[in-house]
């Protein structure tokens, strides 16, 4: 299976007028090992345990339990991710890549246009969710021909 590079989904999205991108997503075995190589580099992190109920996984509903830690270089936010439990595009990604870049982040002003923009352009929305309490939704996709590899996050968060 080819994988599509950070460089080609930066392309696309510049192609899309997406905003430069904000976050990387690191899929990682185990959160507390990891953060002794990325905390020197992306550090101090901060830190969220959350259970997500009802995400569109794949056409179908999932729940999943994260253990996240966030860091910075420069603008761009590091996401390391740890899958306590249940279906995601992390877990996924980790069962057929081991740990790695999974994903890259872009805030957008409307989800909707951005996510049916990439649609039209072959992509495919592998995981998505709203948490109306946050006023936060999002949607990854994958590129045209690929399964379970990076994928583009977009995210839209009137608050941010």
């Amino acid at each position: 299976m080819q994988n599509q590079s950070a460089a080609s989904l930066a392309a696309t999205a510049a192609e899309l007028g997406l905003p430069p991108l904000d976050q990387v997503g690191y899929v990682v075995k185990d959160l507390d090992r990891a953060l002794e190589t990325f905390a020197p580099l992306f550090g101090p992190f901060t830190f969220l345990d959350t259970a997500l109920s009802g995400c569109l996984f794949r056409g179908r509903r999932a729940d999943v339990t994260l253990r996240l830690a966030f860091g910075r270089s420069g603008p761009v936010e590091i996401e390391l991710i740890e899958v306590v439990s249940g279906e995601s595009p992390h877990s996924e990604f980790l069962a057929r890549h081991g740990e790695g870049v999974q994903h890259i982040r872009f805030i957008v002003p409307n989800l909707n246009a951005q996510r049916d923009a990439l649609l039209a352009r072959g992509f495919a929305v592998v995981w998505s969710h709203e948490m109306p309490e946050l006023q936060a939704r999002w949607a990854y996709l994958e590129g045209p021909a690929l399964r379970g590899g990076m994928l583009l996050e977009l995210y839209e968060n009137p608050n941010l």
